[in-house]
């Protein structure tokens, strides 16, 4: 697995990635991680590599878009100093376009969005043993749907910096994909948005794939 002894790793986003976490920082007792992926991370990492003593931090925050983690990433990224850093961000920058189309406002269109988040891992990227770029999702199964549509091409995107840069990348919606195949979204996720437990896991699955996680280490 890539990340190494006593590393940290800081995992960003919207209500998918903070499901309850705990503030300021999302880590200690008492499910101060989260009910979600980044907990599920954090317990296989503990049972899989418990000598590497690696510290997982939930920072994300329900309701963000991109737009609102450039505002909050000094705080809640660079000030952690995390040796690893994922980021998942984009489904309420394409949602709010969606669920209130009249307040303009509060959209993140998508050239706003893919410079932003080019704009963070440039200047964060340095400073980082590595760096995972999750794409964002809608647990639907057809591609044409309008909003489905709409956040294959934020995903692009992802997909695009990740190559700019040389990260690792996570495509969720394939992940997603790959499950939709035999079940309906509902069973993942009422809103096809907020992941029930195998919702979370199928992150999880796709996220410890990128880092290389051996599931039958030591056994």
């Amino acid at each position: 697995m890539r990340i190494g002894n006593k590393e940290k790793l800081v995992m960003i986003g919207d209500s998918i990635t903070d499901c309850e976490r705990a503030r300021p920082v999302g880590e200690g007792l008492f499910g101060a991680i989260g009910k979600g992926y980044v907990g599920v991370v954090d317990a296989l990492i503990t049972a899989g590599y418990p000598e590497r003593g690696i510290r997982v931090v939930n920072m994300g925050t329900s309701g963000n878009t991109v737009r609102d983690l450039k505002g909050r990433w000094q705080t809640d990224v660079l000030d952690l100093k995390p040796d690893w850093l994922s980021i998942m961000i984009g489904t309420n920058d394409v949602w709010r376009q969606f669920d209130s189309p009249t307040i303009t406002e509060a959209h993140v269109y998508l050239e706003e969005y893919e410079a932003t988040l080019d704009g963070l891992v440039a200047a964060t990227l340095p400073q980082l043993k590595g760096l995972v770029l999750m794409t964002p999702f809608f647990i639907e199964p057809n591609a044409e749907d309008r909003m489905r549509a709409q956040m294959d091409l934020y995903g692009a995107a992802v997909k695009r910096i990740a190559a700019k840069y040389g990260t690792l990348f996570v495509d969720t919606q394939a992940a997603f994909n790959r499950v939709l195949e035999h079940l309906y979204s509902g069973s993942l996720a009422w809103d096809r948005v907020h992941p029930n437990q195998a919702g979370h896991a199928v992150l999880a699955r796709a996220f410890l794939q990128a880092i290389g996680y051996e599931y039958d280490k030591g056994l």
